[in-house]
């Protein structure tokens, strides 16, 4: 291949905040070993990925990140069977040989219903998606685990998706369920619906975390500036993309493949104003 000096990033939207994150770590790594960045965006739709793919493989890029949550089996077929090296960023999925640079997320929504299990809440609700994919599967799973290994109930509700709206509007259901339920604690998807939600809770005189402890995932910066500050995981995102770019340069060189299975991060958890100890 004709050395171009070129990698082409393919992202679901860079309004999204941590996919900025993502694209920064990938931009400031690559441009350490003189590749300069040809962004493209998609907005969730698989048309537009597979036409990136296409487009950027006429600018001869020696590689390709491609940052989306999710990503359909045939659209990870042509890349796979592309001839330009590609990595994917915090991306789940179940192919062999297609390997990633992310987080263990079941393992960090555990970590969550863990915490607030030790402040002594049994009655723990968990908010998620009505539209599943690999990772709000995976999330559930991390929620139930913890939810089975300690023999307390299962309460899952879906929302209608994963903005701050939607977890204002899902807020009456919630309430509602909370009530019947006895329900003390609810981890959400993300930061914005969980700071939706708390918002529905202070146009209706319901306190947090006096009265419910709230969590969310991801520590976005919605998290650290609403009132009361969300107790939630920070993922390394800037980290994420800059050991995934170090390693597709590292491939697209022929040196050492630094990914020979998938590279796992640590997330941590913030704690905040958000829940309280009830033990």
């Amino acid at each position: 291949m004709k050395k171009s000096n070129l990698i082409g990033v393919i992202v679901e939207d860079i309004g999204i905040e941590y996919m900025a994150q993502l694209i920064r770590g990938v931009e400031e790594i690559g441009h350490l070993y003189k590749y300069d960045i040809i962004l493209s965006s998609t907005y969730g739709d698989d048309n537009a990925l597979e036409n990136a793919i296409d487009f950027l493989s006429t600018k001869q890029v020696e590689g390709i990140v491609v940052i989306s949550e999710d990503i359909s089996p045939e659209i990870l077929v042509k890349l796979r069977d592309n001839k330009i090296p590609f990595l994917l960023l915090d991306k789940l999925h179940e192919f062999k040989k297609i390997n990633t640079v992310k987080i263990d997320y079941e393992k960090e929504q555990y970590k969550l219903v863990k915490h607030l299990f030790n402040q002594g809440h049994e009655n723990i609700a968990y908010v998620t998606l009505k539209n599943h994919n690999h990772l709000t599967d995976t999330k559930i799973s991390g929620y139930e685990k913890f939810i089975k290994e300690n023999n307390l109930k299962s309460i899952i509700i879906e929302a209608d998706g994963k903005n701050s709206d939607d977890g204002y509007n899902i807020g009456e259901e919630v309430i509602s369920q909370a009530k019947s339920e006895n329900i003390s604690a609810i981890s959400f998807y993300n930061d914005q619906t969980a700071v939706g939600f708390i918002s529905y809770c202070l146009d209706n005189g319901i306190k947090i975390p006096e009265d419910y402890s709230v969590v969310g995932f991801g520590n976005y910066e919605i998290s650290r500036v609403y009132r009361p500050k969300l107790t939630t995981v920070s993922i390394p995102n800037y980290d994420i993309g800059a050991i995934g770019i170090r390693a597709l340069i590292k491939r697209i060189r022929g040196e050492e493949d630094i990914l020979e299975n998938n590279w796992i991060l640590d997330a941590q958890l913030i704690e905040r104003d958000s829940t309280k100890s009830i033990s």
